[in-house]
């Protein structure tokens, strides 16, 4: 799994005029996810809204907007509404359901809905008896509130109500213009979600659980949310403020200013971050370009669309923005994205490959703060990480003795501590070169002495540990494992890849900051020791230490690759036999089958 991809768009000149990018046009033409038609519901199967659904996020919050006329559903989510603690993994659960419900909005002329990435609003436009209606979305880091606001070329256009359905079965209640729905989750962490409506003529009411509006020029929906969770495991990751604390402020300050001056402010705030990284593949043709995003990506599997793969490019940057900022919880399976509370493997954080490749593109993308909430994660769970590695008797020292030094982490985890399923022992040393990244992009060294060493060295300390040793004096990691392929053995590639680039990491930083020479000596020495890349008897690089690697594998984990990336052990300056070894490997496992991973790309 990783961050769901696929999503749609039309911008209008009037209603109906598609945009065709050509050098003329504004960069914002350019960037925007189109679709005809509201996203499926009839006949859908679970998660299809992953699939079809408009996101936008600040970070922290975030929803999912079909783009229905009649009845508009907005998904809204919280990044830390979990259940579980630390014994149990839990899931990623969904906040609320959003209902914008406008009777006789059920037959519609000139339907368009989209997704400008150059502004992070979404758009909804349609016909109904000759009046002109749009809507525009948006999440604003600003205020820290999902935005809705209902518009038409008519006075008084607007008649219906609007509904909040709680996900966890919390009653919602009606009081000052304002529906209002808060809960507990069994693990004790309370949530809320609140929305405020603003009506521009017309009047507005609340009739129980709904807010009714009738004969309005236009409506703004306020939306709120949040969870009493804290990174501090101390407290047992429990903030002592409710949720409706901060919310009751943010719609407060919110209610002050102009829709113009929030919008505005939202703008600026996405596109410092946006703005950053442009891309130019080259032009798509006419006929690409006036197609809408769906049909576009379904022709680009055989014909080249240079303009779509700058699109889903900057869609990548985009999402990673969307729901990974600073104060806010590391971006999970889903982003923040997740209409279901049994969701695929719980949208949790896999260590395996899955939230390492959620944040490739954050430093080489120019977008490096967006890894904070990442790192901030990792140190938050550093207590419970260690005492549950501590316990783990398969993870006792090469010695035999209870590991005191370090952690280790199963394959996925959750926010409370809790890690789960395998035991991916070398997911400590890869998690050490996310954080190497950021230094190695950024190079701030306030940022590697206070944050990314500390961890990247208690995680060497582990491996000095845990490294056997071989008769011929070579180091492996024991009983390692290819993610979800293969035995469990010794020196299998993946973890003596990974050990690898962590040493190499380590030694790069101790000299970078002037510190711990005699310590990053000893494990430069080790780094020497650890058995390396092999090439096997079909010319591939090896998965295995013992040559035992099948040409007919097509397996989707290419692990044995990751010296090649993200590592970079093997280059083709550097190490031109391995590099072709490495081709020959990709090749092997094919565009059929199973594979569906990084390497292919």
């Amino acid at each position: 799994m990783m961050m769901k991809h696929l999503i749609i768009k039309f911008i209008l000149g009037v209603f109906l005029i598609p945009v065709i990018c050509s050098a003329q046009k504004k960069k914002s033409d350019c960037l925007t996810l189109w679709y005809q038609a509201p996203a499926k519901t009839v006949g859908e199967t679970p998660r299809t809204a992953m699939n079809e659904t408009l996101p936008i996020g600040n970070g922290r919050i975030g929803a999912l907007i079909f783009g229905k006329t009649a009845r508009e559903r907005l998904v809204l989510n919280d990044v830390s509404l979990w259940t579980g603690d630390e014994e149990n993994e839990g899931s990623y659960q969904t906040l609320a359901n959003a209902y914008i419900n406008l009777p006789g909005h059920e037959i519609t002329k000139n339907y368009s809905r989209d997704l400008d990435l150059n502004t992070a609003t979404s758009h909804v436009n349609y016909t109904v008896n000759g009046v002109n209606y749009k809507r525009e979305y948006f999440a604003s880091n600003p205020a820290q509130l999902i935005i809705a606001r209902l518009t038409a070329d008519k006075p008084g256009a607007y008649t219906g109500s609007i509904e909040l359905e709680d996900m966890h079965n919390a009653k919602t209640s009606g009081k000052q213009l304002q529906l209002i729905a808060a809960g507990k989750l069994d693990n004790g962490l309370e949530y809320e979600s609140t929305i405020k409506v603003i009506n521009n003529g017309g009047t507005l009411k609340i009739d129980s659980n709904r807010l009714v509006f009738s004969g309005c020029n236009s409506i703004i929906l306020l939306i709120a949310a949040g969870t009493n969770y804290s990174f501090d495991y101390s407290k047992k990751y429990r903030s002592v403020k409710s949720p409706d604390t901060h919310i009751e402020a943010q719609l407060a300050a919110a209610s002050k200013k102009t829709y113009a001056l929030i919008k505005s402010a939202h703008i600026k705030d996405f596109q410092s971050f946006f703005n950053r990284v442009s891309l130019d593949l080259g032009k798509s043709s006419p006929g690409q370009l006036a197609k809408p995003t769906g049909e576009r990506k379904l022709d680009a599997a055989t014909t080249t669309d240079p303009e779509l793969e700058a699109l889903l490019f900057q869609y990548g940057r985009y999402l990673l923005i969307s729901s990974s900022r600073a104060g806010g919880i590391a971006a999970n399976l889903q982003g923040i994205w997740n209409d279901s509370n049994n969701a695929a493997w719980g949208s949790d954080y896999h260590d395996n490959i899955n939230v390492e490749m959620n944040y490739w593109p954050a430093e080489p993308a120019n977008m490096a703060e967006c890894s904070l909430p990442f790192f901030k994660l990792i140190q938050s769970q550093l207590i419970p990480w260690r005492k549950a590695t501590a316990e783990a008797k398969e993870l006792n020292t090469i010695s035999g003795e209870v590991s005191k030094r370090g952690f280790a982490l199963r394959t996925s985890h959750n926010i409370y501590g809790h890690s789960d399923w395998k035991w991916d022992k070398t997911a400590n040393a890869w998690y050490c070169q996310q954080l190497w990244e950021h230094y190695a992009f950024g190079m701030d060294k306030n940022y590697l002495k206070t944050i990314a060493y500390p961890i990247m060295k208690e995680t060497c300390e582990f491996w000095e540990d845990h490294l056997k040793t071989l008769v011929d004096g070579r180091l492996v990691i024991p009983d390692g494992w290819s993610p979800e392929h293969g035995p469990i053995e010794d020196g299998v590639s993946y973890n003596q890849q990974i050990v690898w680039d962590l040493f190499n990491n380590y030694v790069e930083a101790t000299k970078a900051l002037g510190i711990d020479a005699d310590y990053g000596g000893r494990i430069a020495t080790m780094r020497d020791k650890l058995v390396g890349p092999k090439i096997g008897r079909w010319g591939q690089v090896q998965e295995w230490m013992d040559d035992k690697d099948d040409p007919n594998d097509h397996h989707r984990h290419t692990s044995n690759l990751f010296a090649v990336f993200p590592g970079r052990q093997i280059t083709v300056a550097k190490t031109p036999e391995l590099a072709q070894a490495a081709k020959i490997s990709i090749d092997a496992r094919g565009p059929t089958g199973d594979v569906r991973e990084w390497s292919y790309a």
